[in-house]
């Protein structure tokens, strides 16, 4: 049976509701408007949920996507207070979680005071020793950071500035088949050595257009294909 997960990022919500010249909240609302018509396994925010990061810009996110229920995942962005963030979702924060033979691993590639992204290398030797120990057939890898150049007008330094050694651990498995991530406000697609990347646009604002908003809705099959449909509001 086909499953699917769906992918929000950048909502960038804030005290107020004005963040780079648009409505967040709004826009993240209309976007849980359009997401509660599709069928779904997972919900998976990567990163950037609020803008400056305050307890009270959580708390608002977490009322705005209450009706797509609990099965909602959430890592940082760089935009991110880690310890709020946590506060309010302790329970889902930083989870990998498993929909049949598949399972998402997420990882938080943030530094603190920083725009770009890092692995250390206790991260990254912890990944691999996840990756090893999973029971499912397939893997989904999900970062805040882009792992490639975007080719846009985004600025490549501020993505990961280590992706080899991520690609390294990547290298040494076979069953991985999509890295995703955020950050960029950018919707793309890739493929490294067999492994498909995705980027997921914005909930809020697209920094190299359209002038939507949208998210990622995966596509999960039993013979290990994923694909990707990018919907735009």
């Amino acid at each position: 049976m086909t499953k699917s997960f769906i992918q929000i990022s950048d909502s960038h919500i804030d005290d107020d509701n004005l963040v780079m010249g648009v409505d967040s909240q709004a826009n993240l609302n209309n976007i849980v408007g359009d997401i509660l018509t599709k069928s779904y396994d997972a919900l998976l925010v990567s990163g950037d949920l609020a803008h400056n990061g305050t307890l009270e810009s959580y708390r608002t996110l977490k009322k705005i996507i209450k009706p797509l229920g609990t099965n909602t995942y959430v890592l940082p962005g760089n935009h991110d207070h880690k310890a709020n963030l946590y506060e309010i979702f302790n329970k889902n924060y930083l989870c990998s979680f498993q929909i049949d033979d598949w399972e998402i691993i997420t990882i938080d590639s943030v530094q603190i005071g920083q725009t770009s992204g890092l692995l250390n290398e206790v991260q990254l030797k912890s990944l691999a020793q996840k990756i090893q120990s999973s029971a499912a057939k397939y893997i989904v890898i999900c970062l805040h950071h882009p792992i490639v150049s975007m080719e846009s007008n985004w600025d490549d330094e501020l993505s990961l500035e280590n992706p080899d050694d991520l690609f390294n651990v990547i290298d040494q498995f076979n069953n991985i088949k999509a890295v995703i991530w955020g950050h960029a406000h950018q919707s793309s697609r890739f493929i490294r050595n067999g492994v498909k990347l995705f980027s997921c646009p914005s909930t809020a604002v697209q920094f190299n257009g359209p002038e939507n908003i949208g998210y990622n809705h995966y596509t999960l099959n039993d013979n290990g294909k994923i694909s990707c449909n990018t919907v735009w509001l």
